[in-house]
């Protein structure tokens, strides 16, 4: 009988799942857990981490990092406002640093806080490959791709929970087998599929943010045919990832460039 009452109240908590529709992308998406709570954990956990590691201030490469992003800023804001969601932004408080790291990589936390390591910048070249990958940062914040990952993880313990009941009265062998299994099946088909879809929303809307900024997204693909040639081919199989294959992007934004640039025509910018 517990288990029946139980069973029923993940039932109805999966069916009553907490959604939200995003502007940038059209889609109603996954929003478990609200911004309001995400937020203040989000700016607490990005100012810890700004304490804890060495921050580049008053470097040209720092101000270029400060004023790409407000451009791309600016251009995720005009765009809102053309299409009557100027109020969506009202929660975000921006904030882009470059600190000092070897690792080529950037990363975006809920709420517009970006961070750019210095290894990355010769992989960017320029300020059109810089404004690439702020873009896509950018992206990820407008997109709550944090929110999304953070709700997907709720409904997969949700979901192992199940698991855990159906097999309560089985042996502990096939208990665990069972847990491994649904992890197995979970985070192949589920969540990394899921991860790499935000990366690629990513991409889309990276562009079009840099190309009402002001650069052309062809730009872009130069940008990861130099992190091609930088990871030298060596990354897992793209199902086993948590992002699509230097290849499949490339192709992606090819094919999304040219819509990217129509975008950015309908606000008058013209592209170099």
């Amino acid at each position: 009988m517990k288990k029946g009452i139980l069973l029923s109240s993940l039932g109805i908590f999966a069916f009553m799942v907490g959604c939200a529709t995003n502007p940038f992308t059209g889609k109603s998406t996954l929003a478990l857990v609200p911004d309001s709570q995400i937020f203040p954990s989000s700016f607490q956990q990005y100012s810890q981490f700004l304490s804890e590691n060495k921050v580049i201030t008053g470097t040209k490469d720092a101000q270029r990092v400060e004023n790409i992003a407000n451009k791309i800023r600016v251009a995720a804001e005009r765009w809102l406002t053309a299409n009557d969601k100027a109020t969506y932004l009202k929660d975000y408080k921006w904030e882009y640093k470059l600190v000092d790291s070897k690792e080529v990589n950037a990363w975006c936390m809920p709420g517009g806080k970006i961070v750019v390591y210095t290894g990355i910048l010769p992989i960017a070249k320029d300020d059109a490959g810089l404004a690439a990958v702020l873009g896509h940062e950018v992206a990820h914040a407008l997109a709550n791709h944090g929110q999304q990952r953070m709700s997907a993880g709720l409904l997969q313990q949700l979901g192992g929970a199940g698991v855990a009941i159906a097999t309560g009265n089985k042996s502990q062998e096939t208990q665990q087998a069972a847990m491994q299994a649904y992890g197995a099946a979970s985070t192949v088909g589920g969540m990394l599929p899921f991860s790499r879809a935000h990366e690629s929303e990513a991409d889309m809307i990276g562009l079009t943010l840099m190309a009402i900024a002001g650069y052309n997204p062809d730009n872009a693909v130069s940008l990861w045919e130099r992190m091609s040639e930088k990871s030298g081919g060596q990354a897992p199989p793209e199902f086993m990832s948590t992002h699509p294959s230097n290849e499949t992007r490339i192709a992606d934004i090819k094919k999304w460039s040219p819509q990217a640039k129509a975008e950015a025509a309908k606000f008058g910018v013209k592209l170099k």
